[in-house]
């Protein structure tokens, strides 16, 4: 009799065990009280217009470069001239509008400055490569900055140029849209042009900027009264043995004072056309990743 108790005892063990071993073996299910936790979210940069869709045979377009072309605007006095680079594509995609970049030579220089930089090129291999959606780039010229139609070049920018642009070209003519750079003498026209029309453009790029002695003690009055919002992108470079690299400094001080954002650099060099070569596609990338941000 214990023997056949103590062989029933350990058969009741052995049941409970396999009970145990088997109830741990589906313990994996989540219970029915449980929410999953969602899957960590990822957040994808969209550009703000359309691309070229991917295909398995791309149009010839897509392999070829954009093209430069020139052009006077003969209602400003004098002949406003410019070049204008059109991304691959542009005459093929109809359908699309595209953002715009006008970029401002320096003195003594004319409006193929930028083209002679490597601009044109690099947006070709940015765009070409899938790097960047397609772009427009305006190069307007200042050939008269020692005569007297030269400090009128503002207003032929501002009140001739851009609207015939959006007018004539396709792009996308808004202020989120449309960004404004320039080398030396031409940084001197952006900060001008950039503060007192801070409804035009969405991005100024100040390159080594030569800011125009009269406009040196105007900075702070604009700063004080450019709207907050938005505030517009603003990058800053300067080499550190450039002659311009002290007022530079100053400047970029009074950006900070007025909490207004911006990026500066300094790099190593003068200022001089090696300078700026050097730096080309960091400007170019710079723009381009405002224009997918917004």
């Amino acid at each position: 009799m214990r023997r056949m108790m103590t062989r029933q005892a350990q058969w009741t063990l052995t049941v409970v065990l396999f009970c145990f071993v088997l109830t741990a073996c589906t313990s994996n299910q989540v219970p029915p009280t449980a929410t999953p936790l969602p899957p960590t979210a990822t957040r994808t940069p969209i550009p703000p217009f359309p691309t070229l869709p991917s295909t398995p045979t791309q149009p010839v377009c897509l392999s070829q470069p954009g093209r430069v072309e020139q052009g006077t605007l003969d209602s400003t006095k004098p002949p406003q001239q410019y070049l204008i680079y059109l991304p691959p594509c542009y005459d093929q995609r109809t359908d699309l509008r595209y953002p715009v970049l006008y970029l401002l030579h320096g003195q003594t220089y004319t409006d193929d400055q930028w083209v002679r930089l490597g601009a044109v090129d690099i947006a070709d291999r940015l765009i070409l490569s899938g790097e960047a959606a397609p772009f427009i780039m305006v190069f307007p010229d200042d050939r008269y900055w020692n005569l007297p139609p030269g400090p009128l070049f503002g207003e032929r920018l501002i009140d001739a140029l851009i609207p015939y642009v959006d007018e004539t070209y396709r792009t996308l003519a808004d202020r989120d849209h449309r960004a404004l750079g320039g080398l030396s003498r031409g940084g001197g026209w952006t900060v001008q042009l950039g503060l007192t029309h801070p409804e035009l453009f969405g991005m100024l790029g100040l390159h080594s900027p030569a800011i125009f002695s009269t406009d040196r003690p105007l900075l702070e009055d604009w700063l004080r009264v450019i709207p907050p919002q938005p505030y517009p992108r603003i990058w800053l470079d300067v080499g550190d043995e450039d002659s311009e690299r002290g007022f530079n400094t100053l400047f970029e001080s009074t950006l900070a004072y007025y909490g207004i954002p911006h990026e500066f650099h300094v790099y190593s060099g003068a200022h001089t056309e090696e300078y700026w070569s050097q730096h080309v596609e960091e400007y170019l990338r710079w723009y381009l990743a405002g224009w997918v941000e917004n």
